[in-house]
């Protein structure tokens, strides 16, 4: 498999992730993509038709490009960091991915559907605290 046709795959299922609305799988996107980033790198720096970058009997005009290496390697290092990133914000921000929890859902039920103990709906009284809260202040001076 050629290194474009491998680069492609790589790319298209990289961007196919990143599109989708799960935090995790975008991490798995960016890590499609970082993989193909290398690949390019790696490409770019004649590995097929040339000998390592550092054999000590092998002369310069056969020897590999070292510095798309080095840019893969800085590459490998970037994207690890962002996949470790991304997986942390996954773990740890779960209630903030603005799906509702349960709990969430609890205090939607019982706004709608409970009533307040004077038998006025929790909706109304919401709205005539705010109506009052703006009555009772002046230009420049902010509600208590």
């Amino acid at each position: 498999m050629s290194a474009a046709v491998l680069t492609a795959v790589l790319v298209a299922g990289g961007v196919y992730l990143v599109l989708q609305r799960g935090l995790v799988r975008v991490t798995f996107g960016f890590v499609l993509l970082g993989h193909a980033a290398l690949v390019v790198l790696l490409a770019a720096g004649g590995m097929d038709r040339r000998e390592p970058p550092l054999l000590a009997g092998g002369g310069a005009e056969l020897a590999a490009d070292p510095l798309p290496q080095a840019f893969a390697l800085t590459a490998i290092v970037i994207a690890f960091g962002i996949t470790v990133y991304l997986l942390a914000m996954a773990g740890s921000g779960g209630e903030l991915d603005g799906a509702a929890s349960d709990a969430d859902e609890d205090e939607i039920d019982a706004a709608s559907v409970g009533e307040a103990d004077d038998g006025s709906s929790a909706a109304t009284q919401t709205a005539s605290t705010a109506a009052s809260e703006e009555a009772a202040t002046t230009p420049g001076e902010y509600p208590r």
